[in-house]
């Protein structure tokens, strides 16, 4: 025998046992509360019992249940909640949301009670709705009875207003009724710091460690500890997702959640200075993340880059519509070299956007800027990188500060031209200016020389190169100086430069470096082609192809 209690409509938590006494027929025994009463008559009895909805009435359910399984060894319980009640060996099973061939599956059904078609030939629109609505039943099911009125490609251009399309029918649960009532309804049974925490982390974009939730939903300001409970909470009550599959916990909303939890966050006020904090974080993350790379970690900034791109590019472009000038130059300097490297180009328009407002108060991430925007030769655009090279190296001469991050880039477009000469004076000057501390333009050089076909110049550029830049123990500038080293030496000494090549290849690759991985597999497809292997050289080249291809590099 089974009982089923719907506690969706008990509003009183005292309620909770004249509820389910109700369902199963038992009155109030004499000398017993109703909640002793009810374990009393189950006492025995081999019973499954369904409590449905627990949320918002959890302390009394768990109070109730615990007495009826105190009372009897048969009776089982299943629960339905966005959280565990919390009882003595309680078993979780959290429901996902659907997959993508599970929600379309779902959508097409009740779409069909509306309309006939088949809505074959608009698969891609459904699948994108499905996508988009985190795959909750309920969103699905409030989408596809848009279908009598509209098409899916409709209702999917309208979802970033979800909360007005989503209404459905009136009959039923009331938080059923509108994807909004579904939200409202947990969203209303936080405590004030949760919904404080929600709504300040909705901000992020693409999900969030710990030290950015203390630094947003803190101000960092709060006790580490204090956060970490709070986010605890949220992903218990099922509003955030922990996932932990990189060793390293990331917290997440569905979009559904993230919308209404923004929509408070502006309603009550605080969205611009949240945002603002946002922007600020992220910018203020290039000292660590730059020594990070600086370091024989350096694979882990290229992974944190490629993980917090979204987020990236969201305080980017907040500090860029703001007027942060200098927040948004770090974001788009930082970013634009460790994409440069990953052959993520993305960040290079960053650069370029903010080069005519730092201009106009002369920067002094001017000159750092023009490095990262002359990599839009990377996508064909020689000859605007021709021009921001040109005019970086006026602003390093002027004063208008310093090329943190390769200074060699603000060279290496005059080699797209046909004038590596230029690349080589370029190098020149700036070891001049400091000839004991630049590996990476040293490296340049070497590489310059040797395509400008200055081959002896180029190998003795090279002696000494490889210890010093073992020194640093940056796997990007040893892997750069082998390559340099392969390059100088690979007409000279084959075997000599195929073995630099090769170490050098292997580095690249542990560290994550694509741009190195890129170069390495051409230059190595054309030393095995003339001298070794043709079948590894069309491995290399093979290698190149895609990975120039997915990046997009065009020449």
């Amino acid at each position: 025998m089974s009982g089923f209690f719907e506690l969706a409509a008990v509003a009183d938590p005292a309620a909770v046992p004249d509820a389910v006494a109700a369902v199963l027929g038992i009155t109030q025994q004499p000398g017993k509360s109703v909640g002793e009463s009810v374990a009393s008559a189950l006492e025995g009895r081999s019973r499954l019992l369904v409590f449905d909805n627990c949320e918002h009435v959890v302390d009394s359910v768990a109070d109730l249940v615990a007495a009826i399984l105190a009372a009897s060894a048969t009776v089982k319980v299943l629960a339905t909640s966005r959280e565990g009640i919390g009882v003595a060996d309680e078993l979780f099973w959290r429901v996902p949301s659907l997959d993508v061939g599970a929600a379309v599956e779902l959508f097409v059904e009740r779409a069909q009670s509306m309309v006939s078609d088949t809505l074959a030939d608009e698969a891609t629109a459904v699948e994108d709705v499905c996508r988009r609505l985190d795959g909750i039943p309920l969103a699905i099911e409030l989408a596809a009875s848009r279908m009598a009125s509209m098409t899916a490609g409709e209702v999917r251009d309208r979802l970033d207003d979800r909360f007005r399309l989503l209404v459905g029918s009136r009959r039923g649960l009331e938080r059923h009724q509108t994807l909004r009532h579904a939200v409202a309804w947990s969203y209303d049974l936080l405590d004030d710091a949760e919904k404080t925490v929600l709504e300040r982390c909705s901000v992020f974009a693409g999900g969030f460690d710990l030290k950015s939730a203390c630094a947003i939903a803190g101000f960092d300001g709060s006790d580490e500890y204090a956060i970490l409970d709070l986010l605890d909470a949220l992903v218990r009550k099922s509003l955030l997702i922990a996932e932990r599959s990189t060793g390293r916990t990331r917290f997440s909303m569905l979009e559904t959640i993230r919308q209404f939890a923004e929509e408070q966050l502006v309603a009550g006020g605080a969205a611009t200075e949240v945002r603002a904090a946002h922007a600020r974080h992220f910018a203020g993350r290039e000292t660590g993340i730059m020594a990070l790379w600086d370091s024989p970690r350096q694979r882990e900034a290229y992974t944190w880059f490629t993980v917090e791109l979204a987020n990236l590019r969201t305080a980017f472009r907040w500090a860029a519509d703001q007027g942060d000038l200098d927040g948004a130059a770090a974001i788009a300097t930082y970013a634009g070299w460790l994409g440069y490297l990953v052959e993520n180009y993305e960040p290079i328009a960053w650069a370029e956007e903010l080069i005519a407002p730092a201009r106009a108060v002369d920067h002094p991430r001017l000159a750092a800027l023009y490095a990262m925007a002359s990599q839009c030769c990377t996508t064909g655009r020689i000859d605007e990188a021709v021009g921001y090279s040109d005019a970086g190296q006026m602003a390093m001469h002027s004063g208008s500060g310093e090329v943190l991050y390769g200074q060699g880039l603000l060279g290496g477009s005059y080699v797209y031209i046909g004038q590596p000469e230029r690349a080589v004076e370029w190098c020149r000057i700036q070891l001049a200016r400091s000839p004991d501390t630049q590996v990476l333009t040293r490296v340049s050089l070497v590489l310059t020389l040797a395509i400008a076909g200055c081959a002896d110049e180029a190998m003795a550029a090279a002696n000494g190169l490889i210890d010093a830049a073992e020194a640093t123990r940056n796997p990007h500038a040893l892997a750069f100086a082998l390559f340099a080293e392969g390059f100088a030496f690979r007409d000279a000494e084959t075997h000599r430069a195929r073995d630099a090549l090769r170490q050098s290849l292997v580095i690249a690759q542990d560290s994550g470096n694509r741009s190195d991985e890129s170069h390495l597999a051409t230059t190595l497809c054309q030393l095995e082609a003339r001298y070794g292997d043709p079948f590894a050289a069309l491995e290399y080249v093979t290698l190149a192809i895609r990975n120039y291809h997915d990046s997009g590099n065009t020449p």
